[in-house]
């Protein structure tokens, strides 16, 4: 059984023992199932959404029989091998993990620096959908957008950051950010660095923003990339802790062994994603945006964005994030950043137990990445446990200036509290 999209092949995934749903991000047109009676006819049987009941979920009971139909989107066997990093500085220490496991393309990326600038520490994982390329283009140029900012630079965090999640999709509008996401796609980093290096390197150039912005050469009907990305991510200023978010990527919190959440899931079904979508002119069907995409905010996705008379942030999917800060206690053990290839496997207080658990003998933080990474991966395709898998690992060596736990009171949402 072959499952197309205009874009992406995509498949079904397999919840429990009797039924199928779907679990990609994107949600195909059609599910085309091959009639072997006529197969040299080309004969095909063409089922269409129309007929599912709505419900959170398309279920699809009758494919119960369709056990291979993984051809196109999952490998016969996983790919485990992992890419993994290291670093500290002089307050911390971090490790990370990436995994492509059972599917048969590479979408998530990530970004990860100790010292951005002299107080800066920067983590962020970008789970793509539709393609790899928004996100490699997100962990590219997300971090660089933050610290060129005029608000960076006046000492306002938040506003930096919420600029460069939104000026994302500017970048990939104009006629260089397709160049650059074109590149990106071919996999050829070295010829498309020349673009981003020269412009983010003269700050002082004021035609830096025209250079990315010029709609000149640019096809009028190109509205920008039609694949998008979720956006993690993690700022550590002296003591002050920033996570901005977009999507269903999540970072969470150990504090003294208690998981707390710092992001919250953005599924369409949420009360206030739900009111925006439908503001916008959108509509939530089977629990997806327009009934294909299964998170309401993100990176990317410009045919959801195209609401004339309407801001950024108010479009039926928007890449405006949500912005927790906190400062930094003694309370405060270790951040986890990751995809929902983890997620779906794991709760955040699993999580925060699994890495607790392996941090007492394991000093190296990548290699507990790598230990969750193949503790989620499933057995066999069409489980929970086959998407790409991405997890950072930050762990606070030194509070500097702590003040006493009890005084400051955080913006932290209740113990392991998790919106799904």
């Amino acid at each position: 059984m072959i499952v197309s999209g205009p874009k992406t092949q995509h498949t079904l995934h397999q919840r429990n023992s009797r039924s199928y749903i779907y679990k990609d991000p994107v949600l195909p047109v059609r599910i085309t199932i091959p009639d072997h009676h006529h197969h040299h006819h080309h004969h095909h049987q063409s089922i269409c959404f129309e007929f599912l009941r709505p419900g959170g979920w398309a279920v699809l009971k009758f494919v119960e029989e369709y056990k291979k139909l993984s051809m196109g989107v999952y490998l016969s066997a996983p790919r485990t091998e992992k890419y993994s990093e290291d670093g500290e500085s002089d307050r911390l220490r971090y490790g990370l993990s990436s995994m492509q496991g059972w599917r048969t393309s590479m979408e998530d990326a990530h970004a990860a620096f100790t010292n951005l600038d002299v107080s800066t520490s920067f983590f962020g994982v970008y789970d793509g959908h539709g393609g790899e390329e928004v996100s490699k283009f997100c962990a590219k140029f997300l971090h660089r957008q933050m610290l060129e900012d005029e608000s960076f630079l006046a000492g306002d965090l938040g506003t930096s950051v919420r600029k460069a999640f939104l000026r994302m999709d500017q970048m990939m509008c104009g006629k260089n950010g397709q160049k650059e996401l074109a590149a990106l796609l071919r996999g050829k980093e070295d010829q498309s660095r020349g673009i981003g290096e020269s412009m983010l390197t003269t700050g002082e150039d004021t035609g830096q923003t025209d250079c990315w912005s010029s709609e000149e050469g640019t096809p009028s009907d190109y509205h920008g990339p039609s694949a998008g990305s979720t956006a993690c991510v993690a700022v550590i200023q002296n003591n002050q802790l920033l996570v901005a978010n977009a999507g269903d990527s999540r970072c969470v919190m150990s504090r003294k062994g208690q998981a707390y959440d710092m992001s919250k899931d953005h599924k369409p079904d949420i009360v206030d994603e739900k009111r925006r979508i439908l503001d916008a002119g959108g509509y939530v069907q089977y629990g997806r945006v327009n009934g294909s995409l299964n998170l309401s905010r993100a990176i990317g996705d410009m045919e959801m964005k195209q609401n004339k008379s309407l801001p950024a942030e108010k479009q039926i999917v928007t890449a405006d994030p949500d912005i927790v800060t906190h400062e930094l206690t003694e309370d405060d053990e270790f951040l986890i950043l990751a995809c929902d290839g983890i997620w779906d496997c794991m709760s955040s207080q699993e999580a925060v137990d699994f890495v607790k658990e392996q941090l007492k003998n394991e000093k190296k933080l990548s290699v507990v990445c790598e230990r969750t990474l193949d503790r989620c991966l499933a057995p066999s395709s069409g489980q929970e446990g086959c998407d790409n898998m991405t997890m950072i690992l930050v762990q606070f060596t030194k509070i500097i200036d702590a003040k006493l736990s009890d005084s400051n009171a955080s913006s932290i949402e209740q113990p392991g509290s998790s919106v799904q």
